[in-house]
């Protein structure tokens, strides 16, 4: 087995397990609200990855903390409309953040090529099928949508940083724990100790409700951290270095269809014919804003979903 072949099985894992990430997150949107659910999620992959903030460099941790800022609000728009949708439906929705990196360019004036114009005809086409497919366009898809041009800006500003990193994974453990740490501090001013959940607005009540919803859902929550994040990263780190650009861009392409795949088998959420046809247009439109892209998808572009 050679090592290009090794390393296009594990992105293969990685698309799988981002797949899982969408119904896992559903389920606990029931009952916490979409910061708490940030908050465990990466002070889980934080304490996981803090060894690699052994030492840093000040540039380093200056990107890694910019970094974070953006990827806290990627992931604040994309579980509040996960809230508010279909897992599968946010997913796909979420996906065309591979289209908005190109589409970056006509702010400086740069006319975007013939393959961006018919990925963005099959994404736009796709989007049409599936929302027809299951209702109309509502506000937890604005928020996905929201949360891909979010992501878009987050790999652009991700490929720039990267290039300048003397440490990648220590730019990367600091974006994590930028991001649980932004997720407590929105907690504390925001939400601590009232909240829109159906708890009494007494102080130890809701940390009471806190501690049983941990203990309820500690199998998705150390799953999120430590598989599906701190694990996850380093898989992809290694599986990018040893397979093309092409052939990541691909191979993510699919998570949302993995998305879809496991939202029927964890929650039950099916697709009519209409909707997947609609779901392999966007899945074509990605594949073909990246395929033969004169720069290539940043291999560093470690998102965790």
């Amino acid at each position: 087995m050679t090592h290009q072949f090794r390393g296009i099985l594990a992105l293969l894992l990685v698309t799988l397990v981002w797949g899982t990430t969408f119904p896992a997150m559903k389920g606990l949107t029931l009952y916490f609200s979409a910061q708490w659910i940030i908050f465990i999620r990466f002070a889980i992959a934080a304490v996981l990855l803090s060894p690699f903030l052994w030492k840093p460099g000040r540039d380093d941790l200056v990107s890694g903390g910019l970094l974070g800022v953006l990827l806290f609000f990627c992931y604040v728009f994309q579980v509040e409309g996960l809230a508010l949708t279909t897992s599968n439906r946010n997913a796909f929705i979420c996906g065309l953040s591979v289209l908005v990196v190109p589409l970056l360019g006509l702010a400086s004036g740069k006319l975007p090529e013939k393959r961006i114009v018919l990925a963005l005809v099959l994404a736009v086409a796709g989007l049409a099928a599936l929302c027809w497919d299951g209702g109309a366009w509502g506000r937890g898809d604005t928020l996905a949508l929201a949360s891909a041009f979010a992501f878009g800006l987050y790999i652009k500003m991700m490929a720039f940083r990267t290039r300048r990193a003397s440490r990648l994974m220590t730019l990367t453990a600091m974006q994590i724990l930028t991001v649980a740490l932004c997720a407590a501090i929105w907690l504390l001013a925001r939400e601590v100790p009232r909240t829109t959940i159906d708890a009494s607005q007494d102080f130890a009540n809701y940390w009471e409700y806190i501690g049983q919803g941990l203990a309820t859902y500690t199998l998705k929550l150390v799953y999120l951290g430590v598989v599906a994040t701190a694990a996850i990263i380093s898989l992809q780190s290694w599986g990018q270095s040893r397979a093309s650009a092409n052939e990541a861009a691909v191979i993510y392409s699919f998570e949302p269809a993995a998305a879809a795949f496991f939202a029927y088998f964890w929650l039950g959420e099916t697709m009519t014919a209409r909707g997947w046809v609609g779901a392999a247009l966007l899945i074509a439109g990605m594949i073909v804003s990246q395929w033969n892209a004169a720069t290539p998808r940043p291999a560093a572009a470690l998102a965790p979903e």
